[in-house]
């Protein structure tokens, strides 16, 4: 034990936290138990993913107003004729049938009264959705960016916002906690030569939870299509003289 006289008796079962960053890629925490001769270490690992999957919801649909020139049929031909739009732009960017899900028709009424409740209008709106479920993601901006031009010529689109998932998360788990633990050594090693003591092997490890972001944010969300995947690992080392 007179080793770690060397890093002063006051050290002695306190924390003790050494920044390490190789590449600005990874940070490590040490804590030292000099009475068993061991020091805790973080190993971080992360990687910058691309989504693998891609859901989007579109809607569409039209207001009719109820008078005599009013017919349910007519506005089914509208609104029959937006879908088809929609449709043919999806395919025009390379979706294919099995990607794109189109889903039922709704119709629904509203009326407009006067403070008096006098009916003043009455108007009938027939709506309905389109389902994008898809692996190649990176054909959804390419599809928002036409939907957006069929706006411009009066189709009734709800361009709304996609969602961007990475489902393969085994894929890369195997690799990032081994570059992990590696990391979690090399910071116990900066610790060994401040501590003029050796690391040996390990006495215990603990996974931590993988979590994925958007690309450059700190929070869960699906907005992004690039990805952050990030892991700690916590492995207590036998330090030896």
């Amino acid at each position: 034990m007179k080793n770690f006289n060397i890093i002063g008796h006051g050290l002695l079962g306190l924390f003790m936290a050494i920044g390490i960053a190789l590449g600005g890629y990874f940070v490590s925490n040490i804590l030292l138990n000099a009475n068993k001769d061991t020091a805790e270490a973080k190993g971080l690992s992360e990687r910058r993913v691309e989504a693998n999957q891609a859901i989007w919801t579109i809607g569409y649909g039209r207001w009719a107003e109820n008078d005599s020139s009013f017919s349910v049929s007519n506005l089914y031909l509208n609104v029959e004729m937006d879908q088809k739009s929609i449709i043919t732009a999806l395919k025009e960017v390379g979706l294919t049938d099995e990607e794109i899900n189109v889903g039922t028709l709704e119709y629904s009424s509203k009326d407009f009264r006067s403070e008096d409740n006098v009916l003043m209008e009455s108007r009938r709106y027939l709506s309905g959705n389109i389902n994008v479920e898809t692996n190649n993601v990176r054909l959804i901006p390419k599809a928002r960016a036409i939907l957006n031009k069929l706006i411009a010529k009066g189709v009734s689109v709800d361009n709304n916002n996609p969602r961007y998932f990475f489902t393969e998360l085994n894929k890369i788990k195997p690799e990032m906690l081994k570059e992990a633990t590696v990391n979690a050594k090399i910071a116990a090693e900066e610790f060994a030569k401040v501590a003029s003591v050796k690391v040996g092997g390990i006495e215990n490890a603990r996974q931590g939870n993988f979590n994925i972001t958007d690309a450059n944010e700190d929070y869960s969300s699906t907005s992004k299509i690039e990805k952050d995947v990030r892991v700690v690992t916590t492995i207590k080392f036998y330090l030896a003289k």
